[in-house]
């Protein structure tokens, strides 16, 4: 089933409206099939590589996170996808510990009642890909003016490579950090293959649910 609208979406439509923009919001649902696999693994790669490995929560992240925090360099976070996919569905935007337990809540529930391939679904459907801009298909139209299941290696690093901020950076034209942050990003594409392979993350964890 779609996932019509998300709370963001309305907030970022609301946040236009009091700027004294115009409401700007495009998003084109399309089914898992019709989201080519590169941008699938791109996002993998640039947003959380033990994605088919972990249960909602990437441990190791966390404890790096919060070492770099600690000793007082940039502000590093390490939500995974099903963190950020509970975060753009069910939740708001903002740090507060309130909403970092609903976010912890529904992170489980997603990872319990959702398989990988649903929450990838989700997630690429749902985040946020540009000024209004949500979901791969309409990112991949406001972007390169095609379908989602044409984007070439290129064209799905460079969308991938600006969801840390991507009301800031933009994927076309891409700017030198966003260049150079796609080419790290088509590297580590290289490394892992040309696609994810869910159904081994099925067999590697099908003796843990015994």
């Amino acid at each position: 089933m779609p996932v019509p609208v998300t709370p963001l979406m309305l907030i970022r439509c609301i946040e236009q409206k009091t700027d004294g923009k115009k409401m700007h919001l495009d998003h084109d649902w399309v089914p898992f099939e019709e989201i080519n696999p590169k941008l699938q693994l791109a996002v993998v790669c640039s947003e959380d590589q033990n994605y088919l490995k972990h249960f909602g929560f990437d441990w190791g992240a966390i404890q790096k996170a919060m070492k770099e925090n600690e000793q007082g360099k940039h502000i590093r976070g390490a939500s995974t996808i099903t963190q950020q996919t509970a975060k753009n569905v069910f939740l708001w935007p903002g740090r507060s510990y309130v909403r970092k337990g609903f976010e912890i809540w529904f992170t489980l529930l997603i990872e319990i009642f959702w398989s990988k391939e649903r929450i990838m679904e989700v997630y690429l459907n749902s985040i946020e890909m540009g000024n209004g801009v949500y979901g791969a298909e309409a990112a991949s139209q406001f972007w390169f003016k095609k379908k989602a299941s044409k984007l070439t290696k290129d064209e799905a690093a460079a969308i991938a490579a600006i969801l840390p901020s991507p009301l800031r950076y933009t994927a076309n034209p891409a700017t030198n950090y966003v260049e150079k942050r796609k080419q790290w990003i088509k590297g580590q594409m290289n490394y892992w293959g040309n696609k994810l392979d869910y159904d081994k993350y099925k067999d590697d964890d099908e003796p843990k649910k015994k």
